[in-house]
């Protein structure tokens, strides 16, 4: 069996790719089963927490999210039989590749795929639909009424998290960063019901006369931004970030247009607070979380509430909510 791995350079930086062999395939024992791999997504290898969490070996496997056909099932499943279209998340201390022929799974990892679903909108959605619904659900809440702030909302993450927070009735505001995306945002529209846009404004921040505070409490009308979820952020002065940084916005504009009792979703793991910026969020008695979608496969706890989430992303692009 061949899958494909990547080899870290002593820098942690570096990255070489390689396909590799293994002579044996595992026996199909206990909660496990065997699947023909028809898809698998690429997302991002976070080395960083691999060596945190002591998981990092000389071959990191590539392809997580795999989607694909049941061929054998161990004595304990219960979930799943031969035959069956499933779609997951290989965990992190996987040491298969999801980019492979076949692939040895729990099935506590899986979900049924509905038939009306592509094997590339299955695996190339689910991480995302996991993501977001950690962002508007778990680490906040979501419903009719509420304003969104969605950084970044054209790319395949925003664009989900714009979807759902929609379905549930809030009220959208999204950046981006050129015209093109602009347009993108402006012209998406849900698949059923009034075909409005999905987005209330669209702020282009790539263009100097706009300020994403101000934009923000005009739409809101001066009251701020219910719930922020961003796509990293700048931890410094313009000039003492990183090129690929220098676009993003900055933590003091979001705690700034933060709402009263608002919620901040960040994904940027080094954030840090001055006692400024702390006492900032005191007085509005805002708050901040952060956005690791990782921390359902840390413990069985949680098992059948991850298993729930992404059975409804599944669902919900099934139906045409996410598309």
């Amino acid at each position: 069996m061949r899958g494909l791995y990547c080899q870290l350079a002593q820098s942690n930086e570096d990255i070489k790719f390689v396909l590799q062999d293994k002579e044996s395939f595992p026996s199909v024992h206990d909660h496990y089963v065997k699947i023909q791999v028809r898809v698998c997504a690429f997302s991002p290898v976070n080395t960083k927490l691999l060596s945190e969490l002591k998981l990092q070996k000389d071959f990191l496997p590539i392809g997580r999210e795999v989607a694909g056909v049941v061929i054998e099932v161990g004595p304990k499943v219960s979930f799943f039989k031969p035959k069956d279209e499933v779609v997951g998340i290989l965990p992190m201390d996987c040491t298969e590749s999801g980019l492979s022929n076949t692939l040895l799974i729990h099935e506590h990892s899986l979900v049924t795929k509905p038939e009306n679903v592509s094997w590339a909108d299955a695996a190339g959605t689910i991480r995302d639909g996991l993501r977001a619904y950690m962002a508007l659900h778990t680490h906040s809440s979501v419903s009719a009424g509420t304003t969104v702030l969605v950084m970044d909302g054209a790319n395949p993450f925003g664009t989900i998290v714009i979807q759902l927070a929609h379905h549930r009735g809030a009220k959208i505001i999204s950046t981006v960063h050129n015209n093109e995306d602009k347009k993108y945002l402006e012209e998406l529209r849900p698949t059923v019901g009034i075909r409005q846009s999905l987005v209330a404004r669209v702020i282009n921040v790539s263009d100097s006369k706009v300020d994403l505070v101000d934009s923000c409490m005009e739409e809101t009308g001066g009251l701020g931004v219910n719930i922020v979820v961003d796509c990293g952020v700048q931890l410094y002065s313009k000039d003492d970030e990183s090129a690929v940084k220098r676009h993003l916005p900055h933590k003091h504009d979001i705690l700034s247009l933060l709402a009263v009792a608002g919620h901040w979703v960040t994904t940027e793991e080094n954030l840090q607070l001055d006692p400024p910026d702390s006492r900032l969020l005191f007085c509005k008695g805002a708050s901040i979380s952060f956005l690791n979608e990782e921390v359902w496969q840390l413990s069985n706890m949680q098992q059948g509430k991850y298993l729930h989430i992404l059975k409804d992303v599944m669902e919900k692009l099934s139906i045409g909510t996410f598309r």
